[in-house]
């Protein structure tokens, strides 16, 4: 794949385009709209198995159907996954018959302006961006690892350089040191610390991990628990990317050449340079560290 051709403008149809996916598993978390969709959409029109991995069994099965009517022979199905609930990941990690992961995008994400917990009783937005796609990844990992060249994509944004210290005393926020952009910022920051602590803990066993920036503030359903954000999102939608084209960077990342996109951060198609943060390998093992931690109180 050439991808120096690729921009900001590029659709993910237009990365897919003429490959041939077909022996390919893949799982695309918040699959059900946004970026997401189009990303595993793309995956499905190139013949891969793609898993619509979504908290919502109406809008995720909604979401293969309209697949199945654009591309009839695709191999699109849904699977319920609520990352704000534990047993919810297990569940999910326990019934996929998937007999090997080849690509893991880490797409689910959520801002609310009002605080909010998961069923763990973590603050919602970090508690969904990072630790439950980190428990979902250590899950798959076994299956992943039974993959030839297995992957694993982290969609983040550039919003992960605010803040620029992840002050580990205060994350996950609490209810009376909520802020909302900060929680976002420190989710986003945390899916490029993964991704690069990822990189460096499993190159050896062949799996490759990288993060990226979709675009400015592209339409989706992100904001879909505020009224305000979601009258926002709409406000600035002819000025922004559409989902398509904010999907075409998953898509390098995920098909792109390994040793390209190896360890990582990718904008507009194109890699980018990381917050000085998010390239700090003290901060990314101490946060895998705590996450492991995490894992243990609640599985």
């Amino acid at each position: 794949m050439n991808t120096r051709k690729f921009n900001g403008k590029t659709s993910a149809d237009e990365v897919v385009a003429k490959l041939d996916l077909v022996n390919t598993s893949v799982i695309v978390t918040g699959a059900n709209t946004g970026i997401g969709f189009e990303a595993a959409k793309a995956f499905a029109h190139a013949g891969a198995r793609v898993v619509f991995a979504c908290r919502s069994a109406q809008s995720g099965e909604a979401a293969v159907d309209m697949v199945k009517q654009s591309y009839p022979n695709s191999q699109a199905e849904f699977a319920l996954l609520d990352l704000a609930d534990v047993t919810s990941i297990k569940n999910f990690a326990e019934s996929l018959t998937l007999e090997k992961i080849d690509i893991l995008v880490c797409n689910a994400g959520l801002v609310t302006t009002k605080y909010q917990a998961t069923r763990q009783g973590q603050e919602l937005t970090v508690g969904v961006c990072h630790f439950g796609h980190f428990l979902l990844t250590k899950l798959l990992m076994p299956k992943l690892l039974a993959a030839t060249a297995p992957r694993v994509v982290m969609v983040s944004s550039e919003s992960h350089r605010t803040p620029g210290k992840l002050d580990f005393a205060r994350f996950p926020l609490s209810e009376t040191s909520f802020r909302f952009m900060v929680a976002y910022g420190q989710a986003k920051l945390a899916n490029v610390l993964m991704a690069n602590e990822l990189q460096r803990r499993f190159s050896e066993q062949g799996l490759t991990a990288c993060s990226l920036h979709p675009g400015t503030l592209i339409t989706t359903s992100i904001g879909r628990d505020s009224i305000l954000m979601a009258f926002l999102m709409k406000l600035i939608s002819p000025f922004t990317k559409t989902p398509q084209q904010g999907a075409s960077t998953t898509m390098v990342c995920a098909l792109g050449d390994a040793q390209a996109v190896a360890g990582q951060y990718y904008s507009d198609c194109q890699p980018a340079k990381m917050s000085d943060e998010a390239a700090n390998p003290d901060v990314a093992k101490r946060l895998w560290e705590l996450s492991e931690q995490w894992c243990k109180t609640v599985t």
